[in-house]
């Protein structure tokens, strides 16, 4: 999974009377519970984000998503039994993007931009580009084989699960809460939320390009919050983590997105994918409500978004 700082850091409102704060996956997570977490299961939790941790990064040389990239011949790669949801939701958001939503990829083409694993944040030269495109742009749908949860390839591919994984690991973390008895509770990834209570939380919605602004605010109520921006990871002259992957090129007419969806990881992969596609669009295959904003200061609401936005 990516190291991300991308989300939207938020203002909530909430009524929660404990808070257990700690760094994972490059960024910081807060848990806000109305009792406290025994230490045995913050341990839990710790110690399960580090399992995903060891699959899904592309920053860490010991994760499986590394073996696959190292592996001269390809080969193929068992991933855990959970795995299997969160390729089903790369197969529905790879065709509801017509190919823009692609691990393979974007994990190569960020890697070439200098988003790769020592953060260098220095492009590729042409030549290297060139060098690495003659060989032909690997994709989810032709280049890897499904079988369950094994990954088959036949070369080495970098993959990157970050326009999912961290949402999907807030729902492991609220899953894990639910089994210990909890309910009520917020788990914030950063900006990627989801909540778990009788009361709502109000939630703000970072600016773009004001981190001390809000654009509006969002009621949020069991249910989930991701949101996305090319401002919170970028380098370079209009370099940003957010590609199109068919073309290979940071996105710019949209700068920000926030959806709210029963779960995370669902927030999380469609906060991405409104970079590419009208949420009108993604309405007719999901269940989600949404806010986006354009380069031009612009923003777009969905009708049954529970918030408002200030003019």
């Amino acid at each position: 999974m990516n190291k991300r700082d991308d989300t939207n850091h938020v203002t909530k409102n909430s009524t929660s009377h404990f808070v257990f704060t700690f760094e994972a996956i490059g960024t910081q997570w807060e848990i806000e519970t109305q009792n406290p977490l025994s230490y045995r299961l913050q341990q839990r939790i710790l110690e399960r984000i580090e399992q995903f941790d060891t699959i899904y990064s592309r920053f860490r040389s010991d994760s499986l998503v590394s073996r696959i990239a190292s592996a001269p011949e390809g080969g193929c790669f068992d991933f855990p039994d959970d795995s299997i949801a969160l390729f089903d939701f790369y197969d529905r958001l790879h065709r509801a993007t017509v190919g823009a939503v692609d691990p393979p990829l974007v994990g190569r083409d960020l890697e070439l931009l200098g988003y790769d694993q020592t953060y260098s944040l220095t492009p590729a030269s042409h030549l290297v580009r060139e060098e690495v495109y003659s060989r032909g742009r690997a994709t989810w749908s032709k280049d890897i084989i499904r079988d369950g949860t094994s990954l088959i390839t036949r070369r080495p591919l970098v993959m990157d699960f970050g326009a999912v994984g961290k949402g999907y690991l807030v729902d492991i973390i609220s899953d894990i809460l639910s089994e210990e008895g909890f309910t009520e509770f917020v788990v914030d990834g950063s900006g990627d939320l989801r909540h778990l209570g009788e009361s709502d939380v109000q939630v703000g919605l970072e600016h773009p390009f004001d981190p001390n602004l809000v654009i509006g605010v969002v009621n949020l109520k069991n249910r989930a919050l991701c949101a996305s921006a090319i401002n919170r990871r970028s380098w370079g002259d209009g370099l940003h983590h957010v590609l199109d992957a068919r073309t290979g090129v940071p996105v710019h007419d949209v700068v920000a997105t926030w959806v709210v969806a029963d779960e995370a990881a669902l927030a999380d992969g469609l906060a991405t994918a409104l970079f590419f596609i009208r949420g009108d669009q993604l309405e007719k295959i999901f269940h989600f409500s949404y806010v986006r904003m354009f380069a031009n200061g612009r923003a777009e609401i969905s009708q049954n978004f529970d918030g408002e936005i200030f003019s």
